[in-house]
């Protein structure tokens, strides 16, 4: 346990933070999830318009450095594959 005031109010200001990090994470994989539904249900222009918000969303989280650039890229580049391998 903290000792000292300044050591308690990080370890408060931690769990805020932490709480508030996973939320964006959260938020991250509802977007990844929505894609791929739309992927799976194969409607080519409902994933494109899905998929365009959810890159907004996956920027704004890796922006925050709540994931890393890479792993953001990576999300995005595999999505958009999925998407353009579907029939027109």
């Amino acid at each position: 346990m903290a000792n000292s005031a300044q050591a308690r109010k990080r370890a408060r200001q931690a769990v805020k933070q932490r709480a508030h990090n996973a939320s964006l994470r959260s938020s991250l994989r509802t977007a990844v999830k929505r894609v791929q539904k739309a992927i799976v249900a194969g409607d080519k222009t409902a994933a494109q318009s899905i998929y365009q918000q959810s890159v907004a969303v996956i920027d704004r989280i890796a922006d925050k450095k709540i994931i890393h650039k890479n792993k953001a890229a990576r999300h995005k580049s595999r999505l958009s594959s999925q998407i353009k391998s579907l029939a027109a």
